[in-house]
Parts: structure tokens; C-alpha cells; sequence
């Protein structure tokens, strides 16, 4: 009779054909399979623009605020819809909105790198295009530029296509998110109805370790892209002057966008065949005829039965109804701040290290994906085994959450200390009037930057400002040294450097370390919610933990670093008359500001732990629980009197199962 019943559940005409059982689109596998491939796709493109973030702010000159902005505008979209698919559930056709939500992410991918073909080569100063300007940076006895043939390169360089650049990448932001709003949701529910109850959680598991890894990927995919230079497909290889090492380098950018457009559209397919509803994996039978199944499948038609008005109006009370749980609040507020803390530093910590530590930034985006990340997920994954080892009750965890904040700030802290001043550049820092007196019959255009190093171990921002006349080439044609100069006998091409490159390796160490006991907390927090909300409101609070992430940490954190940043600058590029990104920081001030961000949160979130262990203490003061019984559970479950407490014990070990 059950297994009747099954086949009447995943085929209303009956049992399907045994050709049809044996397709691969009737496997719950192989949808793993595909959902795995399209997360770590999907979730690439996520991490290769934050990877990229510093590149395309220099490539078309915006503040860091600006792209704080853009990094975190893919939460737009995908805020605005989540509530929506908790609504829809199973009411879809979940396997082709997972496929046409990947089709939209690819071609808001497509629309990210569409910038790039809309726009000129990159132009810099400093570049040597013609002999009738100082393009080249050189010190001339006379002015060159007249106002007209200024004007004119302004109004060439101002085009529509360069004024629209922004908005594109604006849109392509918040289409990637929209398409990311039923890939992972969609994706569980689907796994979740139609594998056994054996082998649920592995699948589970797989699709949490891609999540874990797609990111890292993402960085990764950066670094190799951007030590390309962003017009090899439109120059020659002669025709490319620069150097990953030079401060005006920008990297291919672009190309990483593609791929993963391309990666989308191949994972997004599969999608398309796979059936609405798909038979029962073997060993499954058994499952139905639970009454706790039995219970659930009612909640499910009961939910389908709303309206989406009704739906609408429930939200609100529901949402309040679990936000007054007071563990609830401080444990999703305390993530909350880890959250607004790792978006900040996944958006701009390549851009930190490429600063203070004067690496190149394919470098710098490296040791993200290949050094922090992986310590971060493999903290999780400990985080895990040791709550399951322990058999820790909600105040155990508490505490373990707690310890590991603690020992994170202590990690933290020395990281303020680890680094230098910025180096001497004339006429920029320490300010100075006349550092550049030497300089000043040489008509030096005030958009010029093109770094050189004299042999005074000053920094000048061009030849023009060192007061150099004459340059020298090597083989390849590219300049080496620029000779007979006012202010020094010789200036080098290129940045002096901050002079902290061995500083690098501690960093990395203490870097390391935060991330990984920063992330033991991760799963026992997540364990604190699942166990302190009623069984009903489980799924609820889950989907009003993620909303208030991307409203308070992900949208607003990246933003909120960006703008600290800022307030660091001490020289901002111009270019025609209008600001662009910035070209000198106080590397001291963008230390303290940036990682003094990171210790703020850091210290709300112990706060938050801190306090769960003081209300956890004071209902179990209150309640007095039986000896022998892991008080921990029945403390904060549910706020009833504890009726039948064999049932009670027997839902709190199947919760750990």
C-alpha cells in the first residue's frame, strides 16, 4: 500500500515507464551531481567579483565607497525575492526556475564584462603615444597642452559608453542576485523531498562543502585572470608597456566573467529535463509512513494552501513571533557582526595586502583563495566534529561559540600593528610646500601619475615631478631610468614600495589563524537556532536569519569598509577635471581604520555570545532542570512546561542525529 502510494506521489498517472526510471533525470544523484556543478559555478562568479573589486575601481576611477557599492548591490535583488520562495516551495516546477535562475545569472555575467567592448583601450598617464604631448611624464621647459586639444581628449575620453559603465555594472549586479535567489533554496527543498532519509544529509553535506569552496575558487580564478593585462586583446604584445608591478597595471578583469558566463550556461542545462516530480530514492518507503512525515506533509499542504495575500500578512507576526526569542536574536545578532566583518574583508583584504605589503594584485588575490578561505572552511568543518565529539547542549555551544570569538580577538588585535608608514613621496606625504620646487618650471599636467623612484629613496609621482629630462630603454623598448632630473641625479622606473614586504608572511599567519577560530563558531551558532525555535518555525527562522544577514551585513558591510577606506586617502587621481579612485593612501590610518573595523565586530559578536551564556544561566536558575538530563536543551526549546519529558529527550536526539 505504501509503496503504492509512492508511486501515486511522484507520478499522478502512475508508475513511470521503466526506460523513464532509468534515465538519469530521474535520479536524485545525479541532480546532487548537477546542483553541486552549478553552486560552485554560480558561486564563483560571487567570489571573482570581490576578487576584481580593486581592479575595475582603478580601471574606471571609483571612489572605494563606489565599489563597496557595487560588491555588495547583488543583495539587492536577492532580499527582495527570498521571502517570496519560501512562499512558492513546491507550488513550482523548482528544477526550471533553478535553470532559468542560472540563465539569468549567465547573462548577468555576460553584462559584467560588456564594459570592457563597449570602452577604449585603458588609458594612463604616463603612456608614450605621440611627440606633440607629455604623455610620457617628462619635465618640458614648456607647457605643451593648449586648451583646446585638452578639451578635446576630454570629450572623447567622456563618452556615452564611459559615463554608462557604472550603471551597467550596477544592473549586472543586481540580475546576478535575482538569478541566485532559487538555486540554493529550490535546490535543498527538491533534495530534501526526494532522497531517502539515510541519504539526505550526506548530499546535504556535499552541497555545504561547495558552497564552503566556491568562493575560494572564485579568488583563485581572479588571480590567474588579472596577471593579464586588460587590453591584450586589443593591443599587441609590444604595444604593452606596463608591468603587474607598476601601481597603474590593471588586469584582465573581465575574463573571468566570461568563463564564468560560459560554466553557467553549461550547468543551467541539465536543469531543463529534469522532472517536477521525481520518484523516491530506494530505501525510502519506510520513511512515509512516519507520523513525523506524515505531520510535515500537512504543514506543506497547509502552506500551499495560502494565499500569497495571506502569506504576506503572516510574515510580519511570524517574524516577530521568532525574534523574541531572546537566544535567537543574540545569536543571529552576533552572527550578524561575523557576517558585516567577512563581507568587509572579502571585498577589500587583496586590496590591503597589495597597499601595505607592496604585492602585485594577482598576488594578494591569491592569498585570499588559497590561504584564508581554505583555514575558514576547514575551521567549520572542526567547529562541527568537535560539537558532535562533545555532545555539546545550547550552553555548551554558547560557550564554545564564545572561546572562540575570545581567542579571535586576540588574534586579531596584533594584526593593527603589523605593517608601515607610507613611504616618502614628494609633495605628498608628510605634506610639504616646496618639495616640489625643483620641479616647478616643468609644467607637470596635475592628472599625472606615473610612479618613479629616485635615488634618493624618494618617491616622485612622475618623471615630470622628480624634474627629469631624458630616458633610458632596455631591449624590450620599455623604460628602465629617466636621466638628467633637477630634484635627483636618476629616478627608476616604478613605486618604491612601503619597505613591508617582510612583514608579509606574519600577517598571513595571524590572518590565517583569525579565519580558522573565527569559524569554529560557525556551526554551533547555527545549532543554537535550529535548537531554540519551535520545530514549525524551524525553516522560518532560518530564511529571517539569512534576510537580516544580507540587510544589515552584506549590503551595508561592504559599503561601510569602502567608506572607511576613503577617509584614508591622501591624493585622489583626477582625470579631466573630475575625481577618480585614489592614488596615495596613509597606509598607517588605512591599517588601524580597516583592521580596527574588523575588531569592532569582532568585539559585537563576542558581546552577543557573551550575553546568550548570561540568559541561558538565568532560565536554568529558574527551571532547575532533573539531574542526569542535558539541561541545555529543555532550557530554551520551548518556553511550555515540560509535559512528557521521554518525548522531549527523544526529539532533542533525533534534532543531533
Amino acid at each position: 500500500m505504501v509503496a503504492n502510494d509512492l508511486n501515486m506521489n511522484s507520478d499522478p498517472a502512475g508508475s513511470p515507464p521503466p526506460a523513464e526510471r532509468r534515465s538519469p533525470f530521474n535520479s536524485i544523484k545525479f541532480f546532487v551531481f548537477c546542483h553541486s556543478l552549478l553552486q560552485l559555478a554560480q558561486l564563483l562568479v560571487s567570489g571573482y567579483m570581490k576578487s576584481s573589486i580593486s581592479t575595475i575601481e582603478k580601471r574606471y576611477g571609483l571612489s572605494s565607497q563606489k565599489s563597496g557599492l557595487l560588491a555588495a548591490f547583488n543583495e539587492v535583488g536577492n532580499t527582495v525575492l527570498i521571502v517570496f520562495v519560501s512562499f512558492l516551495g513546491s507550488r513550482v516546477h523548482r528544477p526550471r526556475f533553478i535553470g532559468g535562475g542560472a540563465l539569468l545569472a549567465c547573462l548577468a555575467s555576460l553584462l559584467m564584462a560588456l564594459p570592457h567592448f563597449l570602452n577604449g583601450p585603458y588609458d594612463y598617464t604616463g603612456r608614450i603615444s605621440s611627440s606633440r604631448d607629455n604623455t610620457s611624464g617628462i619635465c618640458l621647459s614648456a607647457s605643451p597642452f593648449t586648451t583646446s586639444s585638452s578639451n578635446q581628449s576630454c570629450s572623447q575620453q567622456e563618452s556615452h559608453a564611459q559615463q554608462g559603465v557604472y550603471p551597467l555594472l550596477l544592473l549586472g549586479q543586481l540580475l546576478l542576485g535575482i538569478g541566485a535567489v532559487p538555486i540554493q533554496p529550490f535546490g535543498i527543498s527538491y533534495i530534501d523531498d526526494y532522497a531517502s532519509k539515510r541519504n539526505s544529509p550526506l548530499y546535504l553535506g556535499i552541497l555545504l562543502a561547495v558552497t564552503s569552496i566556491g568562493p575560494a575558487f572564485g579568488f583563485i580564478t581572479g588571480s590567474l585572470m588579472l596577471r593579464f593585462y586588460v587590453d591584450f586583446d586589443k593591443l599587441s604584445k609590444d604595444e604593452i608597456k606596463l608591468n603587474p608591478k607598476d601601481l597603474r597595471w590593471v588586469g584582465a578583469w573581465w575574463l573571468g566573467f566570461l568563463v564564468a558566463s560560459c560554466l553557467l550556461f553549461l550547468t543551467a542545462l541539465p536543469y531543463l529535463f529534469f522532472p517536477r516530480n521525481m520518484p523516491k530514492e530506494d530505501g525510502s518507503d519506510d520513511v512515509e509512513s512516519r507520523p513525523d512525515c506524515k505531520q510535515q506533509q500537512q504543514q506543506q499542504t497547509n502552506t500551499q494552501e495560502l494565499s500569497l495575500l495571506q502569506f504576506l500578512k503572516s510574515f510580519p507576526r511570524t517574524a516577530l513571533r521568532t525574534l523574541r526569542s531572546p537566544i535567537y536574536l543574540l545569536v543571529v545578532l552576533a552572527q550578524v557582526n561575523l557576517a558585516a566583518l567577512l563581507a568587509g574583508l572579502a571585498t577589500f583584504m587583496a586590496k590591503f595586502i597589495e597597499r601595505q605589503f607592496s604585492q602585485t594584485v594577482s598576488f594578494s588575490t591569491m592569498m585570499i583563495g588559497g590561504v584564508g578561505i581554505p583555514l575558514a572552511v576547514l575551521g567549520t568543518v572542526l567547529g562541527g566534529v568537535l560539537m558532535r565529539r562533545l555532545n555539546l547542549s545550547v550552553g555548551g555551544a554558547s560557550k564554545l561559540c564564545t572561546t572562540a570569538i575570545l581567542l579571535c580577538m586576540f588574534s586579531a588585535t596584533p594584526l593593527l600593528l603589523i605593517g608601515c608608514s607610507t613611504q616618502k613621496v614628494a609633495g605628498v606625504f608628510p605634506p610639504s610646500s616646496d618639495a616640489l620646487s625643483c620641479s616647478s618650471g616643468c609644467w607637470c599636467p596635475q592628472e599625472a601619475f606615473n610612479p618613479v623612484c629616485g635615488s634618493n629613496g624618494v618617491e616622485y609621482r612622475s618623471p615630470c615631478h622628480a624634474g627629469c629630462t631624458t630616458m633610458e630603454f632596455d631591449s624590450d623598448n620599455k623604460i628602465t631610468n629617466y636621466t638628467d632630473c633637477r630634484c635627483v641625479s636618476y629616478a627608476s622606473a616604478g613605486t618604491c614600495g612601503s619597505g613591508c614586504s617582510h612583514l608579509l608572511r606574519p600577517f598571513m599567519v595571524l590572518l590565517g589563524l583569525t579565519s580558522f577560530v573565527a569559524s569554529f563558531s560557525q556551526t554551533p551558532s547555527y545549532m543554537m537556532i535550529l535548537r531554540t525555535v519551535p520545530t514549525e518555525d524551524k525553516s522560518f527562522a532560518v530564511g529571517v536569519q539569512y534576510m537580516l544577514f544580507r540587510v544589515l551585513a552584506f549590503m551595508p558591510g561592504p559599503v561601510l569598509y569602502g567608506s572607511v577606506i576613503d577617509t584614508t586617502c591622501i591624493l585622489w587621481g583626477k582625470k579631466c577635471g573630475k575625481q577618480t579612485s585614489c592614488l596615495y593612501y596613509n597606509l598607517d590610518r588605512f591599517r588601524q581604520r580597516f583592521l580596527g573595523l574588523q575588531v569592532v565586530f569582532v568585539c559585537g559578536g563576542l558581546l552577543c555570545f557573551l550575553l546568550t551564556i548570561v540568559v541561558l544561566r538565568r532560565r536554568a536558575g529558574r527551571q532547575e532542570p532533573e539531574p542526569g538530563s542535558k539541561g541545555g536543551y529543555e532550557l530554551v526549546n520551548d518556553q511550555k512546561p515540560v509535559e512528557n519529558t521521554s518525548s522531549k529527550e527523544k526529539e532533542v536526539k533525533g534534532i543531533k542525529t
